[in-house]
């Protein structure tokens, strides 16, 4: 697979591979060994780049996402980037099959946490550190003094911020560069397009999670569709509504059509069209299944003129859309 360059000296796949479906949020946990395998063929296909979180787990295993890819990836660990995330947890009092996340990005707890995560994932040193969401009782500055702490005790080697807005990145990145931005960004969730100017004014990556809108994008759901009720987060996003598939029934036919002018299937475009927009940008779809993983990669092949990206963007703009998922609540702090 293709490379791109995050942060000026950080190289990944062109696509990366988003963990957190194979553990959480997308029904229950895979199967350890059919999860293992699809690991295994990612690094086949090319895949250099694996993101997780230490809290992409369950109830009774709340990092077993970490967990997994700490002994599924040891044997390509020094073929492979890791990126895992620190500074939240779940209010696990509350009903809501998405909980509310609470933020704590202390000193102290992003220390115990780098700990946590280095034993899990098997490895001496993390490739990619997020502050996993914004914490309002802690300035972001001290955070990064935290990062270039531990970046200088070789624990980590890059930082990177999650959900992040351009006043933030500019305060952290006077203090210890940022290598990237993890931010949600696909065809139905755009409003993160002003920040690029900024990132590219400072030499920091964008990495773009739930590119395909929690895989709508695939157009593989229709109105008949079904998720588990307490597991999976699809359940309860807007963009599946029985009724959003015929308001959201333009746009998606516009999206099949372009694909098939393209020679390309509906998620192959939608990654396409940012990787074209954004040579900065690497997208990590996630996925429990070795076919997709082979058609996300295939994205990377797939090329758009200037022109054609003017056209996508004009549709995007004039078509009607449902919304979109818009991310886990915070919890009042």
């Amino acid at each position: 697979m293709k490379k791109r360059i995050l942060g000026g000296n950080l190289t990944v796949s062109s696509v990366g591979l988003g963990c957190m479906g194979m553990s959480h949020a997308y029904g229950k946990p895979g199967d350890k060994k059919e999860m293992t395998e699809v690991l295994a063929k990612a690094v086949d296909l090319g895949y250099t780049f694996f993101d997780t979180a230490e809290i992409y787990g369950t109830a009774d295993n709340p990092h077993h996402n970490e967990e997994l890819l700490g002994e599924a990836l040891k044997p390509y660990r020094d073929k492979i980037i890791i990126a895992t995330k620190f500074g939240i947890h779940f209010d696990m009092t509350a009903k809501q099959v998405n909980k509310p996340l609470v933020p704590d990005s202390s000193p102290d707890t992003i220390r115990k946490a780098v700990e946590g995560s280095l034993k899990r994932l098997n490895t001496d040193h993390i490739d990619l550190y997020y502050q996993h969401r914004l914490d309002p009782k802690i300035p972001i500055e001290e955070v990064a003094e935290t990062m270039a702490e531990l970046i200088k005790e070789g624990k980590i080697t890059h930082w990177g911020l999650s959900e992040a807005t351009e006043e933030t990145v500019r305060r952290a990145d006077r203090v210890c560069h940022v290598t990237a931005v993890q931010n949600r960004y696909s065809m139905m969730a755009r409003h993160y397009d002003p920040l690029f100017i900024t990132l590219g004014e400072l030499n920091i990556g964008f990495v773009a999670f739930s590119p395909l809108a929690n895989g709508f994008l695939t157009a593989a759901y229709n109105k008949n569709s079904a998720f588990e009720k307490d597991f999976d987060y699809r359940s309860v996003m807007p963009q599946f509504k029985v009724e959003c598939y015929e308001k959201n029934r333009d746009f998606t036919d516009f999206i099949k059509n372009t694909a098939e002018e393209k020679g390309c299937t509906p998620a192959q475009l939608s990654l396409a069209w940012m990787m074209n927009k954004y040579e900065n940008l690497v997208p990590i779809p996630g996925t429990r299944r070795p076919e997709r993983l082979a058609e996300n990669a295939g994205a990377a092949e797939v090329l758009l003129s200037p022109e054609e990206i003017v056209v996508i963007d004009y549709k995007l703009n004039h078509t009607e859309m449902s919304e979109v998922f818009g991310g886990t609540p915070h919890k009042e702090c």
